[in-house]
Formats: structure tokens, C-alpha cells, sequence
């Protein structure tokens, strides 16, 4: 195969600067400027001084005292991203898109017929920049998991290509926190057990891996070898409708917890009729102003649209939380596991079963409906 990542270059921020030319050449912050609001995107001005997306804009604030914080507009983020697209399907049409600024394309038969997808991704780099005035990296290689590194090896604005006669070694020089799938905690995990290149994880056996890592220890085990057999998907089906928000300040009474639940409750039905979508498993997610986060998950033999089947159910999971004397700082819903009628575990009866489950929530805002659940491959 012949796949290329397509990435952009701080996306978001690189749109504030291209359509108010006072920001270009300063450090901004894409995100909402308040107690707890989160950095979305941080322009390489910023990035100099520590700025990082997911970090808390009073923190971005406090590390680049000059930083400007730009509300985000994702309207026009979505406006950008269907350009892109515009010019990925004059290639192919196998795009797997995994948010509004990056996309996997399968080019192996591409509708121009050029050889070398190298080729491909150049005039998909030049063209981008001619169309919309932003730049983009982008990775080539044999499967997914190698393109994805090698556009983020040159950013910004780079072109990676590893060849499968050299995927092995690069591999092996890799460090383990980049590989992806890798996060914070497993790396952590990694680092105590003597692994940090992937020269190192390929010597672990696969029996050891899984038995310390579970199903990813097989995923680590073959990306270490270089090995991903996932092809491109452009069809995708979603598998979980969910919504979030953080607070101003913790809340722990009932009244304050109460309003909110119903709330969140309001929003998750309009995403559930905005994309049309049938569960059956409803997932509380509650974060503690100590950042402890847990999730309570019901399955039901029906499906979940209306505020007359979520409420219920929702204030029966909630029942299950202490927030008392553990005050919240954000509470979530989601919907997923579309099926047949029968719950998880096989019996179709009324009662309510009991599951663990993992659900990618959103924060409140339209851009929920362009960042895909990456669970689903």
C-alpha cells in the first residue's frame, strides 16, 4: 500500500492568522479565555515558551505573559477543512479523516496516476499552500502507523517518506512516546520496564507485552516490527454520541448538580437528533476538582432518544456518585453500543445491565461532530 498522512500545521491558530494579519508573526492561543479553559491550539510562537494544546490557558498565560487568546471560530475551521478535502479527492477517494486538520489517504491507485505517492503528497503540500495560504506536513510510507510518524518528523511544513527497507531501523531508533498509541501513563510504564526506543520493544516477547499491557500488547508488538494491517476506511460509522462540560468553579450541591445533569442531559438528546444516531448504553462520566475522574455505564433493551429514557437513567448513575464531599469539576453523557435490541451480555429483558465501558466524550461545541472517535478502528 501507499498511504500519506496529511497534517496541518497549527491548524486552527494558522487560520486566526491568516484571516487577521495583526496576529501573524505573535504567540496565540485558539481557546476560551476563562478560569478553566483549555488551550485547543497554540501558534509556534507561542510553543516557544511552553504553550501546548490541552493545557490550561490560565497556565499558557502565566508561561508567555504576552500571549493572545483568540475565541475559537469552528465554523470556519470546518469551512477550511472541506477545502482540504476538496483537493485529498482529486487523488483518491479513500480518506480517512481523523479530525478536521489531518486525514489518512490511500493513494496506491490514484486517480492522476502518478507512481510515486512522494509525488502525490508534494502537489498535495503545494496545493494546499496555493488554495488557502496554509501549510501542511505530511508523512508517506506502507501503513498507517508509519505515515502518521513521519508527518510530524519534519514539522512544520515537512515531508517524511519511510520506505519499508527502512522502516525497521528507524523504527528501532524511535522513542517509545511517540509511537502511537502511546500515551503519558504507558510510557511511563514503558520507562520502568527498561523500554525506551523501539529497538527495545522489540525484544520484548509478545506474551510479555500483552500480559502487561492487554490487547495494545499485541498492537506494540507489531508496530515494533513494523506491522499495521489497518487499511484506509473512508466509510465511517459512528459509535457513540457523548457531550461534556467543565464548571466555572466544583459544585457539589444537589440543587447545582441536579440543573447541570439536566442540562447535559438537553444537550446529548440534540446531538442524538442532530446525527440521527441509536444506543443503547448510557455513560456517566464525572471528573473531581482533584482531577480523579470515574465513568458509570447502564445498558438498556431500548434505544436511548428522548429526555424521558436518558433522564432516569442518568439520575440513577449519578445516585451512585459521592460528590458530597468530593466536589465536581465536570460531568459528562454519552451514548453508544448500537445494535439489535439485545444489551451487552445477550439478555433481552427490561432490567437494566451493568457494563464497563470506554467512551471518547466532547466538550460542548459544533466541532463534536468533525473529531472522530479514533476507538473505532
Amino acid at each position: 500500500m501507499k498511504i500519506i498522512h496529511v497534517d496541518m500545521d497549527q491548524f486552527f491558530a494558522a487560520v486566526e492568522q491568516r484571516d487577521n494579519p495583526e496576529l501573524k508573526g505573535k504567540p496565540i492561543a485558539v481557546g476560551h479565555d476563562a478560569e478553566r479553559g483549555v488551550v485547543s491550539t497554540a501558534s509556534y510562537e507561542a510553543r516557544k515558551f511552553g504553550v501546548h494544546s490541552a493545557q490550561s490557558i490560565q497556565v499558557a498565560k502565566r508561561l508567555c505573559p504576552q500571549l493572545i487568546i483568540v475565541e475559537p471560530r469552528f465554523q470556519r475551521y470546518k469551512e477550511v477543512s472541506a477545502e482540504l478535502h476538496e483537493i485529498f479527492h482529486d487523488y483518491t477517494d479513500l480518506i480517512e479523516p481523523i479530525s478536521m486538520d489531518e486525514a489518512f489517504l490511500d493513494v496506491t491507485e490514484n486517480k492522476k496516476g502518478i507512481e510515486m505517492a512522494v509525488d502525490i503528497a508534494r502537489e498535495i503540500k503545494q496545493r494546499i499552500r496555493e488554495t488557502t495560504g496554509l501549510t501542511a506536513s505530511a508523512g508517506v510510507s506502507y501503513c498507517k502507523f508509519l505515515a502518521k510518524i513521519a508527518s510530524d518528523w519534519r514539522k512544520p511544513d515537512g515531508l517524511t517518506v519511510i520506505h519499508p527497507d527502512r522502516a525497521l531501523d528507524f523504527i528501532g531508533q524511535l522513542k517509545v512516546d511517540k509511537i502511537w498509541g502511546v500515551g503519558h501513563k504507558t510510557a511511563e510504564k514503558m520507562h520502568y520496564m527498561g523500554i525506551f526506543t523501539g529497538a527495545d520493544l522489540r525484544r520484548c516477547s509478545l506474551q510479555h507485552l500483552t500480559q502487561e499491557f492487554g490487547k495494545m500488547g499485541q498492537v506494540f508488538y507489531d508496530f515494533a516490527r513494523g506491522i499495521d494491517n489497518r487499511p484506509v476506511v473512508s466509510e465511517w460509522e459512528r459509535k457513540s454520541v457523548s457531550c461534556e462540560q467543565t464548571f466555572e468553579k466544583d459544585i457539589s450541591k444537589n440543587a447545582d448538580v441536579t440543573i447541570h445533569l439536566y442540562h447535559t442531559v438537553l444537550e446529548l438528546i440534540h446531538r442524538i437528533e442532530k446525527t440521527d444516531f441509536e444506543g443503547r448504553t448510557l455513560t456517566l462520566k464525572v471528573k473531581f476538582g482533584d482531577f480523579q475522574q470515574i465513568t458509570r455505564s447502564i445498558t438498556v433493551d431500548h434505544i436511548l432518544r428522548t429526555k424521558d429514557d436518558i433522564l432516569p437513567l442518568a439520575k440513577q448513575l449519578m445516585k451512585t456518585v459521592e460528590y458530597h464531599s468530593h466536589p465536581i469539576r465536570l460531568l459528562g453523557l454519552g451514548v453508544s453500543n448500537p445494535g439489535n435490541g439485545t444489551p451487552i451480555g445477550g439478555q433481552n429483558t427490561n432490567q437494566p445491565q451493568w457494563i464497563e465501558l470506554e467512551l471518547e466524550f466532547e466538550p460542548y461545541s459544533d466541532i463534536e461532530d468533525d473529531k472522530l472517535n479514533l476507538q473505532n478502528e
